[in-house]
């Protein structure tokens, strides 16, 4: 069984080293806007006449190599993979449109210090201990070795977020032993939340911290002077990468918790089950979307469902109509009267009183698969 699995690596980089990961990351960013230019030009002829070929990434990637080195010979600066995989990736993004364009949209032009990465395949870096060598710059230094002992390499992605540097080393796994045992206690319920990020069945809550609300103000001063910048000009650059580092740190926050608490949930418990929210549909929400987005629950999702499928949990996913919050804990009885405002009722078929919202709704959503049917 192959398992593939990534870790994430500060880069601690020097003045030159990181120049040449700003022209890696250039070249990349060309390759790939070059590349999409050339993409849709040879589409429109071949729509116009169907006896030229259909572009292709390896076709694209041919035309390229025969004229960089003339047309562009700073690309030779870098290691060529930047330049390669920028192509493969493009090429990969139209696969995915192809076959499933509800889920992946069409190939965009990529900008400046947004999603700034480049791409190196296995054969052309090496890992030692806290170091990585990156064809054409040498050794680069780590804040951390891999985790991962035995694995074998597969690709490496240099990436910049805000001010800093980062590796994300992409590996074949043979087992995943080094991972917690499962402390077997169970069926737990998990209601999600804006105010609380989870309500646990068994009393446990595990608060939202909402990073980007607390950072608000500071992101709209930021904003406000980034808007009244002039283009091009070196205060212009300073700005966006302050704000860049600036989403850098609430990213990490709002990861943090995510991680702490799909952690917890996968190392303590054999079936886990939560709702299936209409995220989409709650973004729409003009009132609510910026703390439904602050949360993340897209997010806490896919962690939960990988993280269990590593250790062999369940994770079971209620009904989307299922009415976790409007049920009952006691007698089971459905309340459509229920306001999103009322955080406390009264049972009117037992008499019941429901002095936690949230926690009536995790007590439901243990008991989903105990339900007739």
């Amino acid at each position: 069984m192959q398992i593939h699995r990534a870790h994430k690596i500060e880069l601690i980089v020097n003045d030159s080293q990181e120049l040449y990961l700003k022209k890696a990351v250039g070249c990349a960013r060309f390759a790939f806007n070059w590349a999409l230019n050339e993409w849709i030009e040879e589409y429109e002829a071949y729509k116009k006449d169907p006896t030229q070929p259909k572009p292709n990434q390896y076709s694209i990637r041919r035309k390229l190599n025969a004229i960089k080195r003339k047309q562009f010979p700073w690309m030779m600066e870098v290691t060529k993979c930047a330049v390669q995989m920028a192509i493969i990736q493009l090429g990969q993004a139209f696969a995915n449109f192809w076959k499933n364009p509800e889920h992946f949209k069409y190939p965009k032009f990529k900008k400046k210090y947004v999603s700034d990465s480049f791409t190196i395949s296995n054969d052309h870096f090496e890992v030692k201990g806290s170091r990585i060598r990156i064809p054409k710059l040498g050794w680069v230094r780590m804040r951390e070795p891999l985790r991962f002992k035995e694995a074998k390499l597969l690709w490496a992605t240099v990436s910049r977020r805000g001010k800093r540097w980062y590796v994300s080393l992409t590996c074949e796994l043979a087992n995943l032993n080094h991972l917690k045992p499962v402390k077997n206690q169970g069926t737990v319920g998990v209601d999600l939340g804006v105010k609380s990020l989870a309500v646990l069945s068994n009393h446990k809550r595990f608060e939202a911290l909402q990073p980007l609300k607390k950072s608000l103000s500071k992101l709209r001063r930021l904003q406000r002077k980034l808007a009244r910048s002039q283009k091009g000009s070196k205060n212009r650059i300073k700005l966006v990468l302050e704000i860049g580092e600036l989403h850098r740190k609430i990213f990490n926050y709002r990861q943090n918790a995510l991680h702490q608490l799909t952690n917890y949930l996968t190392t303590h418990f054999s079936r886990i089950v939560i709702e299936d929210l209409n995220v989409s549909g709650m973004l729409k929400n003009g009132k609510l979307a910026r703390c439904i987005a602050d949360v993340g629950f897209y997010e806490f999702r896919r962690q939960l469902e990988y993280k269990a499928e590593q250790r062999g949990c369940e994770v079971i996913i209620a009904d989307r109509f299922y009415a976790s919050s409007k049920t009952c804990g006691y007698c089971g009885q459905k309340n459509d009267e229920l306001r999103l405002s009322d955080r406390r009722w009264k049972c009117a078929h037992c008499g019941a009183e429901i002095k936690d919202r949230d926690f009536n709704a995790a007590i439901n959503l243990r008991r989903y698969t105990e339900r007739p049917g």
